[in-house]
């Protein structure tokens, strides 16, 4: 579990003492990286002899790796070549690492998450490796009470294991929660733990998918969550926080 330095002492909770949370999907959600993953998936497979429409990869990033290789590669395939195929995605991801960009307003929405009292925590399932270049690119470890990675949980999304071990580093419980992700498979992650999730579209996916698979809202970016967050179901359980 990655975590960042505790948060300050004396902030507003819940009836109990309990805190509240907003939990934030990172890939194509905080950082412009979808199709840097689909491409280097694309990449992974004809180097192992498949061809697969990009955009097909495209509608399956969000899950974990282990489950876009099922849902887009034949059952019969020799399975003992999946660890080289998601090797391969990893070490082609790595050279775009230079390109990543943090999207529009993600630095600051975390921070603004933060500064009203709310526990902040990635839940990622990105590798290790991964999730620190990505903390860097926004670079905004002082707004972060913890994160995760593919290492803390058993399955990946839609599973919700993620996500419970976010809720878990940051003491917080899912009613207490909002998600915020940008692909149907962040939406169906929180919805088996009743998390109400908001969609970003900013990673590929339109607006009718994300409030098909269950958003509560729909915005177009960080920036744009940021613009309304006041009224927005992050704004709401900061209200209801601070009591």
């Amino acid at each position: 579990m990655h975590t960042a330095d505790p948060a300050p002492t004396g902030q507003p909770g819940l009836p109990g003492g309990q805190r509240a949370a907003v939990l934030f999907d990172v890939d194509g959600t905080l950082v412009d990286s979808c199709y840097f993953h689909t491409t280097a998936w694309w990449q992974a497979f004809r180097q192992a002899g498949y061809d697969v429409p990009m955009a097909s990869i495209h509608r399956s990033i969000g899950m974990g790796g282990d489950k876009i290789l099922a849902s887009l590669l034949p059952a019969e395939r020799d399975h003992s070549a999946d660890s080289t195929i998601m090797a391969s995605h990893a070490a082609v991801f790595a050279t775009f690492w230079p390109a990543l960009r943090p999207l529009d307003g993600a630095k600051e929405l975390l921070a603004r998450c933060h500064e009203s009292g709310l526990a902040v925590a990635l839940a990622s399932s990105a590798r290790d490796r991964d999730l620190e270049i990505l903390r860097a690119t926004i670079g905004a470890d002082a707004f972060i009470d913890a994160a995760t990675s593919s290492s803390d949980a058993a399955e990946s999304k839609p599973a919700p294991d993620i996500l419970v071990a976010a809720l878990k580093a940051v003491n917080v419980q899912s009613l207490d929660a909002v998600y915020v992700g940008d692909a149907v498979w962040d939406i169906y992650a929180a919805g088996k733990l009743d998390i109400p999730a908001i969609g970003l579209t900013c990673g590929g996916t339109s607006e009718a998918e994300l409030r098909d698979a269950g958003a509560v809202e729909i915005y177009a970016s960080p920036q744009a969550l940021l613009e309304n967050l006041t009224a927005s179901a992050i704004g709401q359980l900061a209200a209801r926080a601070r009591g």
